[in-house]
C-alpha cells in the first residue's frame, strides 16, 4: 500500500491534511514535533488522539528543541508576549518561528525517504492565515525540489499541501466533509487548558467556524 509521511502539529490545518491523505488511500506515517513550544504537551495530546483516530502506520514524535535555543519567536520565548486581536497588521508577527517549515520539511523529508513514502503533506495556508514566509506555495515548491535532488534514490516524493489556497471556513467545512474530529486539535498560541481565543491563531480558528456555520467544541476562555 502506498504510504504518506503526514506533519501533524495537531491544530486542525494538518490533522485535516493527515485526513486528505488518509481518503486517498496512503497508510499515514505521522510525524509531531516537540520544539519547546508553549502549548508543546496539550499539542502532543493532540497529535496522539488523531493518530489513534486515524489508526496510523506508524508515528515518530521528534525533538527538535534547538529551535528554541534559536528563539526569536514569541512561541518558544515566554519573555516576549503573544500577540492579541492583531490579524489586521501587515507585519509578520512575532509568533513565526524561523525557518520552522524549512526544518520541518527537512527531516520529513529524511524520514519519508527512511520509510519509503510516496507523499509528504504538509498544512501550510497561504491565503487565510497569519501570513508566515514559510507557508506559501512558492516556498513549499521550492523545498520540493531540492528535497528530490537531494535523495539517494531515484523515485520522487511530492510535497502536497491541499490547503494553501483554501480560507479557514472551507478547512473547516471540508474537514466535517470528512468527519475529522476538530474537537480533538488544538491551535492556541498561549494556552493549554482553555484557548484563549484572542491570539492569532484563535482568531483565526473561530472565524473559520462562524463563517462556515459551525460551532468549535474546544474550550475557550472567552464567550464564543
Amino acid at each position: 500500500m502506498k504510504k504518506a509521511l503526514c506533519i501533524i502539529s495537531g491544530g486542525m490545518d494538518s490533522t485535516l491534511c493527515a485526513y486528505i491523505a488518509k481518503n486517498e488511500g496512503y497508510e499515514i506515517v505521522a510525524l509531531h514535533f516537540d520544539y519547546l513550544q508553549r502549548t508543546m504537551e496539550r499539542e502532543k495530546e493532540s497529535f496522539l488522539k488523531i493518530c489513534d483516530d486515524l489508526n496510523v502506520y506508524k508515528k515518530e514524535i521528534l525533538d527538535v528543541s534547538f529551535i528554541a535555543q534559536i528563539g526569536a519567536n514569541a512561541l518558544t520565548d515566554k519573555s516576549i508576549e503573544i500577540p492579541k486581536n492583531n490579524l489586521s497588521d501587515k507585519e509578520i508577527p512575532i509568533t513565526y518561528v524561523p525557518f520552522r517549515n524549512g526544518i520541518f520539511l527537512s527531516i520529513a523529508a529524511a524520514l519519508a525517504e527512511k520509510e519509503g513514502c510516496e507523499a509528504i503533506f504538509i498544512g501550510v495556508v497561504e491565503e487565510d492565515s497569519s501570513g508566515y514566509p514559510d507557508c506559501s506555495e512558492e516556498f513549499i515548491k521550492s523545498f520540493e525540489k531540492s528535497i528530490n535532488l537531494g535523495r539517494a534514490t531515484k523515485v520522487k516524493t511530492k510535497v502536497k499541501m491541499p490547503l494553501v489556497h483554501l480560507s479557514k471556513a472551507e478547512i473547516v467545512k471540508e474537514a466535517m466533509k470528512l468527519n475529522v474530529p476538530l474537537k480533538y486539535t488544538w491551535s492556541c498560541y498561549e494556552a493549554s487548558d482553555k484557548a484563549c481565543g484572542e491570539c492569532d491563531s484563535c482568531k483565526l480558528r473561530l472565524k473559520g467556524f462562524k463563517l462556515a456555520g459551525y460551532k468549535d467544541e474546544i474550550p475557550y476562555k472567552i464567550e464564543v
